[in-house]
C-alpha cells in the first residue's frame, strides 16, 4: 500500500466561485475577480437541494420540493415539477438525453421511478416516457442508490434493506421491460455500477459490509463475492479505461479497486470518506479528517472546526495529490464541461479548472521533480518531442549536480529527438569517457549514428583499451544487426592499430579492398591475402588481382602465378575445398595481367606457355608477349645448345599461325632482335619476295638469290631481272649464276635480248662467252619466227586475193540460192522465204522470230558483231592515241597531261606482250582482212 502522507501535494487545479452571467450570451461558468469590485453576483442554487448529477451538457439537481433543475453552460437555471413531494435520486445518462429519477408523490406511498426524455416536451416540461414503482414487492423500504446502463437495457435500484432490483429490457417502455429482484441481503446497498466488457455486462453491488459482482447479460446471473467490507453512500465509483474500468470503493481506512472477478490494488487514504468520484484519470475524495489540517492556501480561520471537509484529487498512476482544498458542508461533486464543480450547502458552486499540462510540468520543473514530470507527461500522453524536452532538462539538472551517470541515462532517452552533438560536447572530457561511450552505444543500437559517431565510439573503446566491449560492438551475427558504418569502423580500427578487429569487420561485411589493404600494407601477410583473393567471387578476385598483383608477384611469385593461371582459365572460388566443380567456371582476360609480371620473366614465361597450351584461343597479346620473351631469351643466350633450342621454340611459335593478323608486329619483333630466320619466314608468309631478295643480296648469298628466284619467280617474274642486274654489277666471277638466270629468262621470255646485253655490259667479268649461247638461241628462235611469219603473210595474201575475187563476183554476177532447207529449223524451205548473200536461207516466220534486224543474217550476226567491235575498238584507240599525242606536243606542261590521262584510268590496264613482233604483225594483218571482208559483205547484202 502507498501511504497517504508520502504522496506529494500539488496545486494542479484553479479554484473559482461560479458567478451569475451578465446576460444570455451563452458564456461559460466564470468566477469573481481576485480583486476589485464585483461585477456580478455569485451563482446561488435553490435551497433544499438533495441530489445532483451531470451529463449531456448540464448539471442536474433535485430538491425537497419535488423539482428537477437544469443548469446548462450558459448558467440559465431552469426547472420543472417532477414529483409532488421530493426527489431522492437522479441518474443522467452520458450517451443519451435520458434522465432517470426516483421520488415521492405522496407520503407513505412507495417511491416512483420516472424516465424522462429530455429531447421531447410535454406542456413545456420534459416528456415522461415511463413511470413505475421502485419497490416490486409489498414490503416498504427506502431506495438507496440508482444506476442505468448506457445501452438503456439495464437499470438497477438498490434499497436499504439489502435488496437490488434489476430492470431488463428497454427501460423507457413498460411493455419491453421486466423487473426482478437480483440480490437480497442484510446490509443496506450503498453503491451500484454497470461495467461492459465486450458482450458481457457486469453489475457491481456494494453494501456497508461487502462487495459483489453479477453477470447480468446471461442467465442465472452468477455472483462473485469480491470483499467482506463495504462503504457508505456515494463512496463508490467506476473508473475510466485508464484504470481498466475498475470499481472503486472508498472505505474509511483504504480505497479499494476491484475487477469483476478479483480485488485489485488498494490505497491507504485516511479520513472518513463522504464522497468518491472519478474525473479524467483522477480519484476525487471528499472526507472529514479531524487529525490533519490543510496547509497553506487551504488554511482559514475556521480550520479547526470539525464541520470542515477536505477534497483531495489523487493521481493514482503517478502517486501524487493533484489538488487539496477545504470546503464547508459539501453536497456533491460533479464533472462537466471539462471541469469539476463542488456544490456546498450554502448553494454556492465552486469550479475546479485543471491547469494545462505545460503549466503542471513547469511547476514540477521548478521543484526539480523531473521523474514525476516524466510520469505525468506519459500519463497525459504527451508527444515524443515533449518527453524528449523533459528528459533533456532532467539530464541538464543531473549534469549540473555532478551526477554524470544519471545525466547520461536521461540523455539516452532523448535519442532521436535531441541533436547528439549537444550531449557529446558535455562528455568529451577524458574523465567522462565512460558516459560518452554509453551514450554512443545506445545511439548506434538505435541506428541513428553517423560516421563521426562511429569514429568517436571506437576511439573511446581504444582509449579505454576495452577489447571486450570493442569485440561485442563489432561482432554482430548478421548484417541487419549492424548499427554503424562498417567502413568508418574499419578505418578507425586500422588507424588505432587494432588490425585483427578491422580484418574481422572487413571479412564479415565483404569489404574486400580494406581486408587486402590491411593484410598487404600493415600486416604484410601476403600468403593470407592471396588465399583470401582465391575465395572471392570472380569479379572481385579479378579486380583485386589487377590492383595488388604486382605486390603479390614481388613477394610470392609462384603462388601468385598459380592463382593467375586458374583465374584466366577456369576460375572457381576456393570455399575451403567445398567449391562446386560441376558449375562452369569464369575466365578472365589473360592479356590484362601481363604487366603484373614486369620484373618476373621466369614466371611470365610459365604463365604465357600455360595459357597458350591450355587455352589456344587466348588473346593475341599472349602470343605477342610470348614471342618477344622467347626472342629476348634467344638473343641473350650464350650457350649454343640452349640457344638452338630457343631458336626452335621461336620458329615453332611463328609457324603456329597466331600472327597472321599481326604480321607487322611479329616482323618488327624479329627485326628488333635480329632474328633473321624469323624475318625470312615472315617475308615469305607475307609474300614479300622483294624483301627476301634484298636480304640475300645484302648478305651476298648468291645461291640463295637464285633459289629465291626459282621458288617465287612464277609469282613475281621481275625477281629474275633483279637477279640478273645484281649479278651484272658484281665484279666477282658469277658466270655460273648469270648463266642460270639467263636460262630462265630465255625460257620464260622475260627480257628482250638487247636489254640483257645492256644489263651485262656493266660487268667487266661477263665476257661474250657468258651470253653466247643465249644470243645464239635467241637469234635461232627469231629466225624461225620470221620464217613462220612470212609463211603466214603469204597465206593471208592468198586468202585476201580470193576474198576480193568473191566480192567482185558478188558485185558483177548473179547469186543463185540453191538451199533447200531453213538454216534455223532445218526444215524444207517454203515460200515465203528470206535469202542472204552469205548463202543462208530462212523461212520468213523463222527469220522474223530470230532476227534482230532486217539487214543482218541471224547466223552470221554474232561473228560479224565481234569483228565490228574489234574494228570499233581499234578506231577508238587510234583516236585516243592521236589525241594524246597531239595534247602532249602542244602542252607546255607535259606532266599535267600525263597525270590527267592517268586520272582517267587510261593506263590502268597493263598488258604484257610476249608474242614476237612477227606474230603481232600477222595478227594486225588478219584483223585488216576480216574488216575488209565484213565491209564487202555488208555492201553485198
Amino acid at each position: 500500500m502507498a501511504a497517504y502522507l508520502q504522496w506529494r501535494r500539488f496545486v494542479f487545479f484553479d479554484k473559482e466561485l461560479v458567478k451569475e452571467p451578465l446576460g444570455n450570451d451563452g458564456a461559460a461558468p466564470t468566477a469573481a475577480p481576485a480583486s476589485g469590485p464585483a461585477v456580478s453576483k455569485f451563482l446561488c442554487l435553490p435551497p433544499g437541494i438533495t441530489v445532483c448529477d451531470s451529463g449531456r451538457g448540464s448539471l442536474v439537481f433535485g430538491d425537497m420540493e419535488g423539482q428537477i433543475w437544469f443548469l446548462p453552460r450558459s448558467l440559465q437555471l431552469t426547472g420543472f415539477q417532477a414529483y409532488k413531494l421530493r426527489v431522492t435520486h437522479l441518474y443522467q445518462l452520458k450517451q443519451h438525453n435520458i434522465l432517470a429519477s426516483v421520488g415521492e408523490d405522496e407520503e407513505g406511498i412507495n417511491p416512483l421511478v420516472k424516465i424522462w426524455n429530455l429531447e421531447k416536451r410535454d406542456g413545456g416540461n420534459p416528456l415522461c416516457t415511463r413511470i413505475f414503482p421502485a419497490i416490486p414487492g409489498t414490503e416498504p423500504t427506502v431506495v438507496s442508490c440508482l444506476t442505468v446502463h448506457e445501452n438503456l437495457n439495464f437499470m438497477a435500484i438498490g434499497f436499504t434493506d439489502g435488496s437490488v432490483t434489476l430492470n431488463k429490457g428497454d427501460i423507457t417502455r413498460d411493455r419491453h421491460s421486466k423487473t426482478q429482484i437480483l440480490h437480497k441481503g442484510n446490509y443496506p446497498v450503498t453503491g451500484l455500477a454497470f461495467r461492459q466488457a465486450g458482450k458481457t455486462t457486469h453489475l457491481f453491488v456494494v453494501t456497508t459490509e461487502n462487495v459483489q459482482s453479477y453477470i447480468v447479460s446471461g442467465k442465472d446471473y452468477p455472483r462473485v463475492e469480491l470483499d467482506t467490507h463495504g462503504c457508505g453512500l456515494r463512496c463508490s465509483a467506476l473508473s475510466d479505461p485508464s484504470q481498466d474500468l475498475q470499481f472503486i470503493v472508498a472505505g474509511d481506512e483504504c480505497v479499494y479497486l476491484y475487477q469483476p472477478d478479483e480485488r485489485g490494488p488498494c490505497f491507504a487514504f485516511e479520513g472518513h470518506k463522504l464522497i468518491a468520484h472519478w474525473f479524467r484519470g483522477y480519484l476525487v475524495i471528499v472526507s472529514r479528517d479531524r487529525k490533519v489540517s490543510p496547509k497553506s492556501e487551504f488554511t482559514s480561520r475556521d480550520s479547526q472546526s470539525s464541520d470542515k471537509q477536505i477534497l483531495n484529487i489523487y493521481d493514482l498512476c503517478n502517486k501524487f495529490i493533484a489538488y487539496s482544498a477545504v470546503f464547508e458542508d459539501v453536497v456533491d461533486v460533479l464533472a462537466e464541461w471539462g471541469s469539476l464543480y463542488v456544490l456546498t450547502r450554502d448553494g454556492r458552486v465552486h469550479a475546479l479548472q485543471e491547469k494545462d499540462t505545460q503549466t503542471k510540468l513547469e511547476m514540477l520543473f521548478k521543484k526539480n521533480l523531473f521523474e514525476m514530470a516524466i510520469n505525468l507527461a506519459k500519463s497525459q500522453h504527451l508527444d515524443s518531442d515533449g518527453l524528449a524536452q523533459i528528459f533533456m532538462q532532467y539530464g541538464d539538472h543531473l549534469y549540473s549536480k555532478g551526477n554524470h551517470d544519471g545525466a547520461v541515462q536521461q540523455y539516452i532517452r532523448t535519442i532521436g529527438k535531441l541533436e547528439p552533438s549537444y550531449v557529446i560536447r558535455k562528455f568529451l572530457d577524458a574523465q567522462r569517457i565512460h558516459n560518452l561511450t554509453a551514450y554512443l552505444q545506445t545511439l548506434h543500437r538505435q541506428s541513428l549514428a553517423n560516421a563521426d559517431h562511429t569514429t568517436l565510439l571506437l576511439n573511446c573503446y581504444t582509449k579505454l583499451k576495452d577489447s571486450s566491449k570493442l569485440e561485442e560492438f563489432i561482432k554482430t551475427k548478421s548484417e541487419s544487426e549492424v548499427h554503424f558504418d562498417v567502413e568508418t569502423a574499419i578505418k578507425v580500427l586500422r588507424q588505432a592499430g587494432y588490425y585483427s578487429h578491422a580484418l574481422y569487420l572487413a571479412e564479415n561485411h565483404a569489404h574486400h579492398e580494406w581486408y587486402l589493404k590491411i593484410q598487404l600494407e600493415d600486416i604484410k601477410n601476403y600468403q593470407e591475402a592471396l588465399r583470401y583473393i582465391g575465395k572471392l567471387p570472380f569479379e572481385q578476385a579479378e579486380s583485386n588481382m589487377k590492383r595488388y598483383g604486382k605486390i603479390l608477384m614481388h613477394h610470392i611469385p609462384e603462388q601468385t602465378t598459380q592463382l593467375l593461371k586458374g583465374l584466366c582459365t577456369d576460375y572457381r572460388p576456393s570455399l575451403e575445398g567445398r567449391g562446386d566443380r560441376e558449375t562452369p567456371g569464369c575466365r578472365a582476360n589473360s592479356e590484362e595481367f601481363i604487366p603484373i609480371f614486369a620484373n618476373n620473366p621466369r614466371e611470365l614465361k610459365a604463365f604465357l606457355e600455360h595459357m597458350s597450351e591450355v587455352q589456344p584461343d587466348s588473346p593475341q597479346g599472349i602470343y605477342d608477349t610470348l614471342l618477344e620473351l622467347r626472342l629476348q631469351n634467344w638473343a641473350h643466350e650464350k650457350d649454343p645448345q640452349v640457344k638452338e633450342k630457343l631458336h626452335a621454340e621461336a620458329i615453332s611459335l611463328l609457324k603456329s599461325g597466331r600472327f597472321c593478323d599481326v604480321f607487322d608486329k611479329a616482323l618488327v619483333l624479329c627485326q628488333m632482335h635480329d632474328f633473321q630466320d624469323g624475318v625470312l619466314y615472315l617475308y615469305e608468309q607475307g609474300k614479300l619476295f622483294q624483301q627476301i631478295m634484298h636480304y640475300h643480296v645484302q648478305h651476298e648469298q648468291y645461291r640463295q638469290v637464285v633459289a629465291v628466284c626459282e621458288r617465287h619467280g612464277e609469282q613475281e617474274p621481275c625477281l629474275w631481272e633483279q637477279a640478273l642486274s645484281y649479278f651484272a654489277r658484281k665484279e666477282e666471277d658469277c658466270k655460273e649464276y648469270v648463266a642460270a638466270v639467263l636460262k630462265h629468262i630465255e625460257n620464260k621470255n622475260l627480257m628482250p635480248p638487247l636489254l640483257v646485253v645492256q644489263t651485262l655490259a656493266h660487268n667487266s667479268t661477263a665476257t661474250l662467252s657468258v651470253i653466247r649461247d643465249y644470243l645464239v638461241q635467241k637469234l635461232q628462235k627469231q629466225s624461225q619466227q620470221i620464217a613462220q611469219d612470212e609463211l603466214r603473210v603469204r597465206r593471208y595474201r592468198e586468202e585476201t586475193t580470193r576474198i576480193r575475187q568473191e566480192i567482185q563476183e558478188l558485185k558483177a554476177s548473179p547469186k543463185i540460192f540453191q538451199k533447200t532447207k531453213c538454216s534455223i529449223c532445218n526444215s524444207a524451205l517454203e515460200l515465203p522465204s528470206v535469202h542472204f548473200l552469205c548463202g543462208h536461207s530462212f523461212h520468213q516466220h523463222c527469220f522474223e522470230s530470230y532476227s534482230e534486224s532486217d539487214a543482218d543474217c541471224p547466223t552470221c550476226l554474232p561473228e560479224n558483231r565481234k569483228v565490228m567491235d574489234m574494228i570499233r575498238a581499234q578506231e577508238q584507240k587510234r583516236d585516243l592515241h592521236d589525241q594524246f599525242q597531239h595534247q602532249l606536243k602542244c602542252s607546255s606542261d607535259s606532266f599535267s597531261v600525263i597525270a590527267d590521262y592517268f586520272g582517267r584510268g587510261v593506263f590502268n590496264k597493263l598488258t604484257l606482250l610476249t608474242d614476237p613482233p612477227a606474230a603481232r604483225l600477222t595478227a594486225s594483218l588478219e584483223a585488216g582482212l576480216q574488216r575488209d571482208l565484213l565491209m564487202h559483205s555488208r555492201r553485198g547484202t
